[in-house]
């Protein structure tokens, strides 16, 4: 390359950058585009493509160009590991899948190396392969406080839950500003009079600076959320209740909850399940091992019920992947960009072509089946999908999660579900949120009459066999005795409530809302 050419490349990425800073899309891209002519094999410059894209609502292109960098990857760790990330948030896992093949050639990894493919394993959902690469790490040295806490996160969804209290109680005596670590240390277990982590919590909220900033009310909330957790357990409710209203209203002030986005977002999911009624759907599934989508509310029951048919022969558990949603951003082109980023995609997938649809989710993850003729794709919100899964997937079951209004309001409002959900911080936006909720699945059921299967938590926990062998009918399975017994099923669990499914099936939590009746009038009401 002659010097005349290093310095004009020098001058492209200066003025793509600077545009970039300075949010001039057109320009920026037109430089990058300029630089990939002289460099078309620079991985970094695609990617800073993909990114100008993405911000023009391209999200095609932008995949495209992100795709085209795989062949293309050097040796080099952290650029492999920011392409792997940047493909899972554009859906194209197999492509993600191709990177984290490439990192794992390299020989001899240091302890640095095994975290960070711990890290991606764990983001794209593989639990197994994640764990056994942080033990790796951990036995090698590594010993940050991240990677700490997704060990610890590992040997829990493994059912390893002493090791795992372990882990985070360590970490909160090292760093007690870690809120992840406290949040997860409580719900390991049943919070006990003799055997707690009140003091330590505690301890760390002392210690933790004044909530005046974002980071610092987050981690506030997040101890406080923990403390409410033990002081739960241990039956002091009021003490509880006040900690519960100290987390949440921290948080619903960093999540101030969009009523109106809320209501467009169900109004056009409506609309467009009333024009896609004359439109086709795929005429023939796509070729693979059948999905089971699980849906409904957060905390309905759904890890429960995951954790029933995963037991079964022909079924294994996907876990909560995000799939579905990410191949219809792809085909109708629309980047994930809030509410209008969403109104976009409902509005753009009464149009589109949806055995592609469906044989693109396929391609993505019928890797997750490992040999199963059945997988269960376990994502709550996925509620919202039941017309285009229909008609892309139309052989595949769907499962909703049916519980007492009461009983999985208070569920989400007491739980921490980080800044993803907006809605469960404060009563009144909860109410709103599933009302809304029912509204949509209301019109599911009298407009797609047998679409979806609804299956009651109070009915699945009171009358197991009888519930299950409906939802087994529905799905074209045979009853098989181990569905009946979750807690034995060994596969790893990577939601909230893991602890809880590696328990035998009860009742207790059911009506555990009224121990706060006192203080849930607001909800109350605003259910009635």
């Amino acid at each position: 390359m002659t010097e005349n050419s290093t310095a004009a490349i020098t001058e492209l990425r200066r003025q793509a950058q600077f545009h970039m800073d300075a949010e001039q899309w057109d320009a920026a891209r037109a430089a990058l585009e300029s630089l990939l002519q002289r460099t078309p094999g620079d991985v970094p410059t695609r990617i800073q493509m993909a990114s100008v894209l993405l911000r023009q609502g391209r999200l095609q292109a932008a995949s495209r160009q992100l795709l085209d960098a795989v062949p293309l990857l050097p040796n080099h760790v952290p650029l492999i590991a920011q392409l792997t990330v940047r493909l899972l948030m554009l859906g194209e896992v197999e492509a993600a899948r191709a990177c984290l093949d490439h990192l794992a050639r390299a020989p001899h990894p240091p302890a640095s190396v095994l975290a960070e493919q711990a890290h991606l394993h764990w983001m794209i959902g593989d639990v197994s392969s994640a764990t056994s690469l942080m033990g790796r790490a951990v036995a090698a040295g590594v010993d940050r406080a991240d990677d700490r806490y997704l060990h610890a996160m590992l040997l829990r969804c493994s059912g390893k839950l002493v090791d795992a209290e372990g882990i985070l109680a360590s970490c909160l005596q090292r760093w007690p500003d870690l809120g992840d670590a406290a949040v997860m240390l409580v719900n390991l277990r049943k919070q006990t009079s003799a055997a707690n982590h009140l003091d330590l919590l505690r301890g760390c909220l002392d210690r933790l600076p004044a909530p005046d900033g974002a980071r610092a009310s987050y981690v506030r909330a997040q101890f406080e959320s923990a403390v409410f957790k033990v002081l739960d357990d241990l039956g002091s409710h009021d003490e509880a209740w006040a900690a519960l209203e100290r987390s949440n209203a921290l948080m619903h002030k960093l999540n101030p909850y969009n009523e109106s986005g809320e209501v467009a977002a169900i109004d056009a999911l409506i609309k467009a399940s009333r024009e896609l009624t004359n439109r086709p759907a795929a005429l023939r599934p796509p070729a693979g091992p059948t999905p089971i989508f699980i849906v409904g509310m957060p905390r309905s029951g759904t890890t429960l019920l995951n954790q029933m048919l995963a037991a079964h022969s022909q079924v294994t558990s996907a876990g909560e992947i995000n799939d579905f949603p990410s191949q219809l951003r792809w085909m109708t082109d629309a980047p994930p960009a809030g509410v209008q980023g969403l109104l976009r995609m409902i509005e753009g997938a009464v149009d589109i072509d949806f055995a592609e649809l469906g044989a693109r989710y396929i391609r993505q993850t019928a890797w997750r089946a490992r040999g199963r003729q059945f997988y269960i794709d376990k994502l709550p919100i996925n509620v919202r999908m039941v017309p285009f899964i229909r008609r892309a997937l139309p052989h595949a079951p769907i499962l909703h999660m049916v519980r007492d209004p009461m009983d999985v309001c208070f569920s989400n409002l007491k739980v921490m579900f980080g800044n993803a959900s907006a809605y469960c911080y404060e009563q009144q936006a909860l109410a709103h949120y599933y009302k809304q909720y029912s509204r949509l699945t209301d019109h599911w059921r009298a407009a797609l009459p047998g679409v979806m299967l609804d299956v009651s938590y109070a009915a699945l926990v009171t009358e197991p066999r009888k519930t299950l062998d409906r939802v087994l009918v529905h799905c074209g399975l045979d009853p098989e005795e181990g569905c009946l017994h979750p807690e034995r099923n060994t596969d790893p669990v990577a939601t909230q409530s893991s602890a809880q499914v590696r328990e035998p099936i009860h009742s207790r939590s059911m009506g555990e809302w009224q121990h706060y009746a006192k203080y849930l009038g607001p909800l109350q009401r605003a259910l009635a």
